[in-house]
């Protein structure tokens, strides 16, 4: 008697944990929404103020502009860049990306692109909104989830706004209804992004992507955009950089070329494979260099910055790999590459060989996001401030400035 229960309490035992692998703790996005009309009531300029949810970084002449996630844009007099000033923020629901032309500004709304009047900093007009330019499902959604559930949401009367993160415990299943997350060129007349940007503007054109797609806008009436093309561009995009007539697209898997020879008509030119990770990309000359982060929801547990041969854009290739521990944003200024590793602090590479990479310095008291190199110093973003090196010759950047932003 004694055996057979035994095997019995075997069995129940592995029937139990048999059922148990069937099941798994996963986070889900349910998305926070607004009507489309409340979305586009909302868009005010407001006193300045701490910003709560750092995004992207960019620079416009005398002034910084960061981007608070999904909810605006914060203004920043830098005309001193030993005391930055805050001037003003651009309530914007479910902003992520702007770029600049002319003292026009050009921000995604959610799914609608708005043109704001800058020319007086003081008085910031909104001037023009293309609406439903965007798709409403492509809107970011945020690390370590696994899936959004847009069950509840009415894509024809709504935008997202942000998320609402819960954990539940769900039978595992194959559905393809829920959704699974996943320094640059600059003109005397145009702003510069950080290399986690997705809007880009090449002379009479804005280049925007979206997880899959690439929307173009001749802009040559800067008050009235014009949307002209659309067209899938690659898998999971999540960032894109310009560079002699080719725009590079980072993507989860991959970097995209798409030549802009005819700038109204990208044409996919070819694209380099890599394991799942985060990756912006920025490109000098015959060389791209992408960061890789591993982890979470990122992929392979490895960091890497990759240098890609891509002299022939037909066939980028493979040429160096060095192991980081949490990268994200990426820029280069003469021969310094600054590379952001997250809370590894901002490291400078010389590239003066491409091919061999040589770090030169190390900034491991910050946590580091983004750069954008400028012509005479280096703006850096972190989760919680703004800092602004000088460089001090080829080889070494000095800290001038750090501006705690929230």
């Amino acid at each position: 008697m004694k055996k057979i229960a035994l095997i019995l309490a075997v069995i129940l035992c592995w029937s139990c944990h048999d059922d148990d692998t069937q099941y798994d703790v996963i986070t889900i996005a349910i998305p926070q929404t607004i009507s489309k009309m409340e979305l586009r009531s909302s868009v005010v300029v407001e006193a300045p103020k701490p910003i709560l949810d750092v995004g992207k970084i960019y620079a416009y002449q005398d002034y910084i502009f960061i981007n608070e996630k999904f909810k605006g844009v914060h203004v920043i007099d830098n005309s001193n860049p030993l005391s930055p000033q805050m001037l003003a923020f651009i309530n914007i629901p479910g902003n992520e990306d702007i770029s600049i032309k002319n003292d026009h500004l050009y921000a995604d709304s959610a799914v609608d692109l708005v043109v704001f009047n800058i020319s007086n900093l003081n008085s910031i007009v909104e001037i023009e909104r293309l609406e439903d330019v965007f798709n409403a499902y492509d809107y970011q959604i945020p690390n370590d989830v696994e899936y959004a559930d847009y069950s509840n949401f009415n894509s024809e009367t709504e935008i997202i706004v942000g998320w609402d993160l819960i954990q539940e415990r769900r039978e595992r299943v194959n559905d393809e209804a829920i959704i699974t997350f996943d320094g640059a060129e600059t003109f005397s007349d145009v702003g510069t992004g950080g290399s986690l940007a997705r809007f880009q503007i090449v002379n009479d054109y804005l280049y925007t992507v979206e997880r899959f797609t690439m929307n173009v806008f001749n802009i040559t009436s800067l008050t009235q955009p014009n949307l002209v093309h659309s067209y899938y561009a690659g898998w999971n995009i999540e960032t894109m950089f310009h560079a002699d007539g080719y725009l590079y697209l980072g993507g989860t898997n991959g970097m995209f070329i798409h030549s802009i020879e005819n700038p109204a008509l990208p044409e996919y030119i070819s694209e380099f494979t890599h394991w799942i990770g985060c990756d912006p990309v920025v490109v000098d000359g015959d060389y791209a260099y992408l960061t890789l982060r591993g982890g979470n929801d990122c992929g392979q547990e490895e960091s890497v910055l990759e240098v890609i041969d891509v002299s022939d854009k037909y066939n980028p290739t493979l040429v160096g790999q060095y192991l980081l521990d949490n990268p994200y944003g990426l820029g280069f200024k003469d021969t310094n590459l600054f590379v952001c590793d997250g809370t590894s602090g901002l490291k400078v590479f010389d590239k003066i060989d491409p091919l061999n990479l040589q770090m030169v310095n190390l900034f491991n008291n910050v946590q580091a996001t983004d750069v954008i190199p400028l012509e005479d110093r280096l703006l850096m973003i972190s989760e919680n401030a703004l800092y602004q090196y000088e460089y001090s010759s080829e080889d070494s950047i000095e800290l001038i400035s750090t501006f705690i932003l929230n």
